[in-house]
């Protein structure tokens, strides 16, 4: 048995549904120990629903892997990484390919997270290309994050710098007010906010505004915690809460749990929320 093969039977997968998202996890790991291998992480961040997943046990499925450089940098290739990232699967068993995906213009909305200054890459086996992670890099990224080093002990010890979870919180309610995601809406987005406050984490509305002046959302002023408040209960208010739990269900270990999710229920986390 290779090394990904191990790896891949740590999580005892039951069904279809479990083996992909444990073969979805073990390759954004393996991608992981492949950018610091190669020194990725002295200039990049991790961050994101994975990364919430992977190193703050978020309990929900995520595919995507985001990253974001500590300071803009245009000329930036993540192409630079692909060589790295190929042969440290091959190393453990397994071959991919890396394509850059072309993006299509976007409107306003789309680009606060499809940015022009935001590389789209697609990750595939050769063997079965339905299988496949989406790698972004922000080259032009809001400032005012802090960063922290998180270990992993697969598929060798090695640490990722990651956005610190107050940064993370402020990302993701980015994403909650402004995320415009194929005409739907985005569950997910909830589910993370509610994991949010119920983790009493700190939200840094700081960067938040700096997040949302970037890309010309909220205005040119920065929001205050009031504001801040009422953008977000209108939003809620504004939501089909079915809408939302129709596109999160298939993404969380137990869907009993969103029993309680209702308009009002959400309202309520918002008066919940901490704020430095």
């Amino acid at each position: 048995m290779n090394v990904f093969d191990q790896m891949l039977s740590q999580y005892k997968a039951q069904s279809t549904d479990e083996l992909l998202n444990a073969t979805h996890q073990v390759m954004q790991q393996i991608t992981l120990a492949a950018l610091y291998r190669a020194g990725f992480f002295s200039q990049a961040a991790f961050y994101g629903g994975t990364c919430l997943r992977i190193f703050y046990g978020l309990p929900r499925f995520s595919e995507d892997m985001d990253f974001s450089l500590l300071q803009p940098e245009r000329t930036f290739k993540l192409e630079n990484y692909f060589s790295a990232i190929t042969e440290e699967f091959e190393t453990l068993g397994r071959k991919v390919i890396i394509t850059k995906k072309e993006k299509k213009s976007a409107s306003q909305v789309e680009s606060a997270f499809l940015k022009d200054t935001t590389a789209v890459y697609d990750l595939k086996f050769t063997t079965d290309r339905s299988i496949k992670i989406k790698i972004e890099v922000d080259t032009n990224p809001p400032l005012g994050f802090i960063t922290e080093h998180k270990l992993l002990l697969l598929p060798f010890s090695f640490m990722t710098r990651c956005y610190s979870l107050s940064d993370l919180y402020a990302g993701k309610m980015h994403a909650f007010l402004f995320r415009n995601w194929k005409n739907r809406v985005k569950g997910r987005d909830w589910f993370d906010f509610e994991w949010f406050v119920r983790h009493n984490t700190v939200f840094n509305l700081e960067h938040f505004n700096q997040r949302a002046m970037q890309t010309g959302l909220a205005g040119e002023e920065q929001l205050s915690t009031r504001q801040f408040k009422a953008m977000l209960i209108e939003k809620i208010r504004q939501t089909n809460i079915d809408h939302v739990l129709a596109d999160v269900r298939p993404f969380v270990q137990r869907p009993e749990a969103l029993a309680i999710w209702s308009t009002d229920y959400f309202i309520q986390l918002v008066e919940l929320m901490r704020f430095e």
